[in-house]
């Protein structure tokens, strides 16, 4: 089993600045990537940044002001946001992919959700 845990969200003004942290524990071979999603009311589930051993993505809405990084362990990943602007305002998810034995297909996993709120 694994457990994902995310922790850092609150109430922003605008062109401020917020960290999201997440930690994923448990029976985990390996994590092949991981990842920040968010939603906000009325709207699907977005993904906002990804990051594994391979590439680094963004969505185009936050390009230039959110960066994302891990650990050295592995486990753990950041989401940095600065230059909160209003429509940033969403639930974020933590979403790990990994592998919970040598073989076996990766299976995603997800986090509670953390609300991020950027208002004056």
């Amino acid at each position: 089993q694994v457990q994902v845990v995310e922790s850092g969200g609150g109430l922003v003004q605008p062109g401020g600045s917020l960290r999201l942290s997440c930690a994923a524990s448990g029976s985990i071979f390996s994590v092949v990537a991981m990842g920040w999603y968010r939603q906000a009311p009325g709207n699907e589930r977005e993904l906002v940044a990804r990051i594994s051993s391979s590439a680094t993505i963004y969505a185009d809405s936050v390009k230039g002001r959110f960066t994302i990084s891990r650990s050295n362990a592995g486990n753990t990943q950041y989401l940095q946001m600065n230059s909160l602007k209003p429509e940033d305002t969403a639930v974020y998810y933590c979403n790990v992919i990994a592998r919970t034995g040598r073989t076996g297909l990766p299976q995603n996993y997800w986090g509670q959700g953390t609300q991020v709120t950027v208002s004056s």
